[in-house]
């Protein structure tokens, strides 16, 4: 499909503009949206933003673009679904340390 834009008005190309911005917003939204259904709160993820080692921690909410992660020092992370990837559950009866944090309120 081929929209000839030489032929279209200020006003209109303005309205065709604004269109587009708000379409690419849907999908983007609707990919990040998808991204997030491959994980559920609560489970454990990990991620590794650019300059610093390899983050483990856990999902604890949905976001409109990203989720958040509270990673096991205690740190609050607004991460893209698409940089997670899932932590395999340990299934050794002998290691049932638990990580307790206190979290603050804001």
């Amino acid at each position: 499909m081929k929209i000839d834009i030489e032929n279209l008005t200020e006003d209109e190309l303005i309205d065709l503009n604004n269109r587009i911005v708000a379409r690419l917003k849907f999908i983007q939204q609707f990919r990040a949206h998808s991204q997030m259904l491959k994980f559920s709160i609560g489970d454990r993820v990990s991620f590794q933003p650019d300059g610093h080692p390899l983050l483990t921690g856990m999902l604890t909410r949905y976001n409109k673009k990203t989720v958040t992660v509270i990673t096991d020092s205690g740190q609050q992370w607004n991460v893209a679904p698409s940089f997670l990837r899932g932590v395999e559950k340990q299934t050794s009866k002998s290691s049932h340390s638990a990580t307790v944090l206190q979290l603050t309120k804001k």
